[in-house]
């Protein structure tokens, strides 16, 4: 695919980038727009978007390839092994289809590519001196096994009654509600965890291998310490409290591990035939990764508006960021 004239950059920070500055896109917005909500749904649900997919996913593994729920009731290492090596699969397959495309076979050239640069190689600040290695080796390490885990746990949780489930024939109105709420539950759940983990001394020994990804690709998304895995699938805990199916425990796993690598691929959207076909990266998170302290959460939740720690991509909001910075790690120094 030949770049097109738009691929030129944008600006001296930027390949592409949205319109600036940033809209407020977040449904929780005030007074309610009833057509903003309606134009939400339609979007997310309503056509054949990533969320649609995910869903789709999760059945499909549900019918066909994770254990049955009755297989769960005692520890085994074949059920165990076996939600493992899915979880691997699905990774390696999303990720690295994923990566193939956008940046070993240049299927979409630069087109809708944030930041201009290639991944990293011959750079020490990376394991293995390459950044798509070190990004494979914590996704696919600590970021399957203890996604696997927590699976695990919950299935074994669901299997012996010690937490509540349901069914769609027992519930169906809340089985499609559930379905839709597990995403802005995980955006409400991963912006009070982020915050958390850039509080300095965290950020400095757990949270800042993350961020050694300024420039995402798809296997950056998943690519955490250990503890940050831990803290960021506790998302997952969800589902010892609420009544849920194995489907949304399925979906919910899907979204947080290999859907990652969808929202982190440098690019904003897939382009089949120079139409958008399927939402990925946004700029609002892009702009965490290249400016650190703002854009805590993602542009569903209002909480960086309302907390002050909102970046627009404008200039101005940048100079805002870099103080905020100063001032946090001053704070933290003393």
């Amino acid at each position: 695919m030949q770049d097109r004239p738009e691929d030129a950059p944008m600006s001296r920070e930027w390949n592409y980038h949205p319109d600036l500055p940033l809209a407020d896109t977040s449904i929780f917005q005030w007074p309610p727009s009833p057509r903003f909500l309606a134009i939400w749904l339609a979007r997310n649900w309503l056509t054949l978007s990533e969320r649609v997919m995910m869903v789709i996913l999760a059945i499909l593994l549900w019918m066909f390839a994770f254990p049955s729920i009755e297989t769960a009731t005692h520890f085994g290492v074949g059920w165990v092994m076996q939600v493992w090596v899915v979880n691997l699969l699905i990774m390696i397959v999303i990720a690295g289809g994923l990566h193939g495309y956008f940046y070993m076979w240049r299927g979409q050239g630069k087109t809708l590519k944030f930041d201009r640069r290639d991944m990293a190689t011959g750079n020490r600040l990376w394991d293995f001196s390459n950044q798509v290695h070190d990004n494979m080796f914590w996704s696919l390490g600590s970021g399957v096994a203890q996604l696997s885990a927590f699976q695990v746990l919950t299935m074994w949780l669901m299997a012996n009654g010690y937490i509540p489930m349901l069914t769609f024939a027992e519930n169906p109105v809340w089985f499609v509600l559930a379905l839709m709420l597990l995403p802005i539950w995980s955006a409400f759940h991963f912006y009070w965890v982020h915050r958390l983990l850039h509080v300095p001394f965290l950020y400095k020994h757990v949270h800042s291998l993350h961020h050694r990804n300024v420039n995402v690709g798809p296997w950056s998304g998943f690519s955490m310490h250990p503890v940050e895995h831990f803290i960021y699938l506790t998302s997952l805990m969800i589902h010892w409290i609420v009544p849920t199916h194995p489907i949304h425990l399925y979906f919910h796993v899907i979204y947080l591990g290999p859907g990652a690598a969808m929202t982190h691929t440098g690019y904003e959207d897939l382009l089949i035939k120079d139409k958008r076909r399927l939402a990925l990266g946004t700029f609002y998170h892009q702009l965490h990764h290249r400016y650190y302290e703002c854009n805590y959460g993602n542009q569903e939740m209002p909480w960086d508006r309302w907390f002050g720690t909102f970046h627009d991509g404008s200039d101005e909001s940048t100079q805002e960021t870099r103080q905020r910075k100063k001032a946090m790690y001053k704070k933290a120094s003393q």
